[in-house]
């Protein structure tokens, strides 16, 4: 790429940065100089930009290239991911702007408030829309609702060389995890993802400093991140449903929620007290109650269990206090529950098993609390978890069940997109079959084959056998993750808990 081509790229981001309000006019030259800084070059001649563009992922892709060329970065995504975020910081806001103008517009149209830093967070490239457009997304049938099903590929897996540069690395400490906030406008490492671009929104829950932010990989709309101003460790007590509460009331379009706090259950981030939120509403939001509860001393709140393959408690009500009260009775007896009969231990000797994944939002003027009860304890014959998913599913799913999935919304591993076409290959051209199922990545769908082709599925309905079937495991495996399962015994083992509280 020669100089002429250099000016051109950054025309066409400087172009971009304007159209989409990251800079004013008066801002072009300034910025310019930024961007000649990060890429070693001494002038600039700025050029007509070609077109309007949606995303700044092709200058910036050019530009990672010319520095590749000269030997300025490695050929690694990781390297490229830290070099372009460090030439669109160049066009990004302060983060003084990007939390007064929130709050401008908070004070006049709260969804008005988060479509502004949801649209910065994507015009800034700390969302890589290009990416994100790439994942596969469909629902499924089953008798609990439409599961959502999708294959995300933005999140990227990590490349040989990256991995063993992490592993070579200093170990600075700094930031102490990906979700401090030590990370906003940080360089990124061998061990933390680059953060140039990142912008926070400060925030108090219940007198603490917390901060909101959007997830980089999107798995459903507005996808946000609430995390502790201070580095500590996961936890789910009293205060925790308070502040949930305060959230939905602070952003009241919005849900939050929690991964439980210990390991199995919980979720990939348990040394950072973090939620997650969004404008999104969940399979298991829209699930209707099985039966109602009553709990004396609590005429103001409605409680049932949900139609759920998973264990939930729901509680609604107009009084605040009176959730938080009941919530943390019942995760005050849940952590010392014992049932044989469901296979329920509260402790192996001095380690916990029993703790919960709450879920908060608005119902008009209500606000509703789901408690999904979780217990991580293992066994021999399942030894990654007894309520976990099991292993004639890992061929779809091997990983915890966190929040996002315990409401219906699957994430399945990148792997899973070609494996799933392969499958659909085989089901559509029996002849192909035997070749397809000696892949090396195929021989642990055999089974799943075999299944499908004696429920008669052709070419024809291949496409949709295979989908829904996916759906039909993904409510198995939240079944598996059910502390209580959804027939006789089950029930009635999770009505004698109730009973207790």
């Amino acid at each position: 790429m020669g100089q002429t081509d250099i000016h051109a790229e950054i025309s066409s981001l400087l172009q971009y940065g304007v159209e989409k309000g990251l800079l004013q006019e008066e801002d072009r030259a300034y910025c310019a100089n930024r961007l000649l800084a990060v890429l070693g070059a001494s002038s600039f001649m700025p050029q007509e930009a070609a077109g309007r563009l949606e995303s700044p992922a092709g200058p910036l892709g050019r530009l990672c290239d010319w520095a590749v060329g000269r030997g300025m970065l490695e050929d690694t995504l990781d390297s490229r991911d830290q070099f372009d975020t460090e030439l669109m910081a160049c066009l990004a806001p302060r983060p003084s702007e990007v939390r007064r103008e929130f709050y401008r517009l908070y004070e006049k149209d709260r969804e008005a408030a988060t479509g502004y830093y949801y649209g910065l967070s994507q015009a800034t490239n700390y969302i890589r829309t290009d990416r994100v457009k790439k994942d596969r997304s469909w629902t499924a049938p089953t008798p609990y609702g439409d599961m959502v099903v999708t294959i995300n590929l933005s999140k990227p897996e990590k490349d040989p060389k990256a991995i063993a540069a992490a592993k070579n690395a200093p170990q600075s400490g700094y930031p102490k995890c990906a979700l401090c906030r030590e990370n906003e406008g940080y360089k990124g490492s061998a061990n933390q993802a680059a953060r140039g671009s990142h912008r926070l929104v400060p925030l108090q829950l219940c007198g603490e400093p917390w901060f909101l932010q959007y997830s980089p990989y999107v798995y459903y709309n507005e996808h946000c991140i609430v995390f502790s101003g201070q580095h500590r460790p996961m936890r789910i007590y009293r205060e925790t449903f308070r502040r949930l509460l305060a959230f939905v009331e602070f952003l009241p379009h919005y849900f939050l929620g929690s991964n439980a706090d210990l390991p199995i259950v919980g979720g990939s981030i348990l040394s950072h007290d973090h939620f997650q939120g969004g404008r999104y509403e969940f399979p298991m939001a829209k699930a209707p109650l099985r039966e109602e509860a009553r709990f004396p001393g609590f005429p103001q709140v409605q409680a049932g269990v949900v139609n759920w393959p998973m264990s939930v408690l729901r509680l609604r009500s107009a009084d605040q206090e009176a959730l938080v009260e009941l919530a943390d009775r019942v995760l005050g007896k849940w952590r010392g529950w014992s049932d044989a009969s469901a296979g329920i231990l509260a402790y192996t000797g001095d380690t916990p098993h029993n703790t919960i994944t709450p879920i908060a939002r608005r119902r008009g003027g209500d606000f509703e609390l789901d408690l999904v009860l979780r217990n991580n304890r293992t066994t021999p014959e399942h030894p990654l978890g007894l309520f976990h998913p099991h292993s004639q599913y890992h061929h779809v799913k091997k990983e915890n069940i966190g929040l996002i999935e315990v409401m219906g919304l699957a994430i399945l591993p990148p792997r899973l997109l070609g494996e799933v076409e392969l499958l659909k290959q085989a089901l559509s051209n029996p002849a192909q079959a035997p070749a397809v199922l000696a892949r090396p990545e195929m021989e642990k769908h055999r089974a799943w084959y075999e299944g499908l082709r004696g429920k008669g599925v052709t070419a024809e309905n291949a496409q949709t056998a295979v989908e829904h079937d996916v759906g039909r495991i993904f409510q198995e495996i939240l079944g598996n993750a059910g502390v209580y399962k959804d027939d006789g015994p089950g029930r009635e083992a999770f009505r004698r808990f109730l009973e207790a509280v």
